[in-house]
């Protein structure tokens, strides 16, 4: 699904607007993205994709950026990926 698709057909919520909404709200539970738009208050269909959603953003707020860079090293050494000239970190 790419970033202008809407996710709340009923409402015609995109999920680069959640995503947004997400990263500036930071709800608590996956429910409260229905103050976004009215996201997931009309058919329900998009419940489940709103939930996973809120999953996404909660799991990169749970790791710091020097966490995050580590465990891009240890990818990176293990031969599953190579950054290009330049990259940071190395």
């Amino acid at each position: 699904m790419n970033p202008d698709d809407k996710v709340c057909l009923c409402f015609h919520v995109t999920r680069r607007k959640l995503v947004n909404w997400t990263r500036l709200h930071q709800p608590r539970v996956p429910s409260q993205l229905s103050a976004c738009g009215g996201a997931g208050t009309g058919c329900g269909w998009c419940i489940p994709f709103l939930k996973q959603i809120f999953r996404q953003e909660a799991a990169l707020d749970a790791v710091s950026a020097e966490e995050y860079a580590r465990g891009r090293a240890g990818h990176v050494a293990a031969g599953k990926g190579t950054p290009p000239p330049g990259a940071e970190p190395a």
